[in-house]
């Protein structure tokens, strides 16, 4: 590259703006690079790393062993728990995808990474956008998973999308080339979404909630059957609150009060010291919290606590959930109580800055309120014998599109959704005119197709590191619980 061209580059990478920042101070006085000019950046940032670069999957014989890496995340899990943690993983090759991000991670840092950061998910897989409710009672569709949120290029969130639904696809007997057209229907839901915000204001791109009734996204028209299945996801979603998850998790003292329903090891109540610990933690919690949320939770109890087991990748962290009561013992609130453990992808990125990166807990809430256009109103953050917590409701009409739902019509629909809600996440903290001219306008596909041959790859190397998986448990090096669905 000769002199005049790394000059060009280099101002098309200063042009391009920051994606977080500590602001205890912020300048109302100067202005930031029109979208236009920033859009140009971004498009010259191609001549440094074209489209096809993204297509090779550049894994070299340095590569770690796999099971090395899941065995490392190990270390400071509960060790009861790491063989269910196992067993769920070696159950199909998308989920042994979902547990192992710190593979993945590794993978994406070996290959091209443009100048153009965002606050990203981490772990922006398909089962990791859900249903959701906003405080005003909507159901909103969004990523709905943070615990692996920091600073890094907008390219590996959508990476991890695209292989996720090769791999999905794959478990569902998905022929190759409908598994290539969801794929790309991923990649441009997020590139014409992008390049739709690209000029629009910064408010009106945080503004932007997708409500799951009015599901309209940029190329593209919801199917009647997706929207049944939106519409029974819904349903069931708008059933699950605080006093339904009383009735089926609860269960009454002989007092008359209540407590958690015991159903070993997925829920399973916890000593007095612990129970006192998480209440402490949870009192810390509120200050966290704005002034007039602490004046809300003022009004509950603690009742009882519970460690409950959840996810993949999670199992073996510490999770509890807290049933408090208020006004009566009809008037229940649910909190989630979880561990929040170091990023998967922080050996590869500076990472948030402090003092977000000091608490990892801190790091999942502050990613979360970026990333989601609404929220929860009661996250935050604590820490309990010295370990770092995130706090959120257990149950707010939380609910998920099934991926056994996803077929045909209604494949190519979500894939390019989420696509488009991945775009809509990095947009409120990146630099959308920028990322908009790299990934480029709605006819130039060469993106697309280096990411569709990037997760084809991808998936073959997942069934590979899964084999090497299963192979570990067989030889007896890793344990597996006997039921992996407990």
């Amino acid at each position: 590259m000769d002199e005049r061209h790394e000059g060009v580059i280099r101002a098309a990478e200063e042009a391009v703006l920051t994606p977080l920042a500590d602001f205890p101070r912020i300048d109302l006085r100067s202005g930031v690079e029109p979208w236009d000019k920033r859009r140009t950046a971004g498009k010259i940032l191609r001549t440094e790393i074209p489209h096809a670069a993204h297509a090779p999957l550049a894994v070299g014989r340095d590569r770690p062993d796999p099971v090395a890496l899941i065995e490392a995340t190990h270390e400071g899990r509960q060790p009861h728990l790491i063989p269910l943690r196992v067993a769920r993983m070696a159950s199909s090759p998308f989920a042994f995808l979902r547990g192992a991000a710190q593979v993945m991670a590794w993978d994406l840092a070996q290959g091209p990474r443009t100048a153009i950061d965002v606050v990203m998910n981490g772990d922006a897989h398909i089962s990791n956008f859900g249903l959701f409710g906003s405080p005003q009672g909507d159901v909103v569709l969004d990523l709905n998973d943070f615990d692996e949120v920091t600073v890094g290029p907008w390219e590996w969130d959508l990476k991890r999308l695209c292989a996720s639904i090769e791999v999905a696809a794959r478990d569902a007997d998905v022929p190759t080339a409908e598994r290539r057209e969801a794929v790309l229907s991923a990649a441009a839901g997020y590139q014409l979404t992008m390049d739709d915000l690209a000029p629009r204001g910064s408010l009106d791109v945080w503004q932007r909630a997708s409500r799951a009734d009015d599901l309209d996204f940029a190329g593209v028209e919801i199917d009647a059957r997706s929207q049944a299945v939106v519409a029974k996801a819904v349903e069931k979603a708008r059933r699950k609150n605080n006093r339904s998850l009383l009735d089926r998790v609860g269960e009454r003292r002989i007092d008359g009060g209540w407590r958690f329903r015991e159903e070993p090891p997925i829920l399973v109540r916890v000593d007095a010291d612990t129970r006192e610990a998480v209440t402490t933690g949870l009192e810390r919690y509120a200050e966290t919290l704005p002034r007039e949320r602490r004046f809300m939770l003022s009004r509950y109890q603690v009742v009882d606590v519970a460690h409950r087991v959840v996810g993949v990748g999670s199992v073996g962290t510490r999770a509890y959930v807290a049933l408090l009561c208020g006004n009566s013992d009809q008037d229940a609130l649910f909190l989630q109580v979880k561990e929040a453990v170091r990023p998967a992808h922080a050996p590869y990125l500076h990472g948030m800055p402090e003092p977000y990166a000091s608490h990892e807990g801190e790091r999942v809430i502050y990613g979360q309120r970026l990333l989601q256009a609404v929220g929860d109103p009661l996250l935050g953050w604590t820490k309990i014998d010295g370990r770092p917590f995130y706090v959120r409701q257990m149950k707010n009409m939380k609910g998920e599109i099934p991926i056994s739902r996803m077929t045909g019509q209604s494949l190519l629909y979500f894939s390019h959704a989420y696509g488009a809600l991945l775009a809509k996440a990095h947009a409120r903290t990146g630099d959308a005119a920028a990322i908009a001219g790299y990934c480029g306008h709605e006819g130039r596909a060469d993106l697309r197709m280096a990411l569709a041959d990037w997760a084809a790859a991808y998936g073959d190397k997942n069934s590979e590191d899964f084999e090497t998986f299963r192979a570990a448990i067989a030889s007896g090096r890793l344990d597996a619980a006997d039921d992996p669905h407990l």
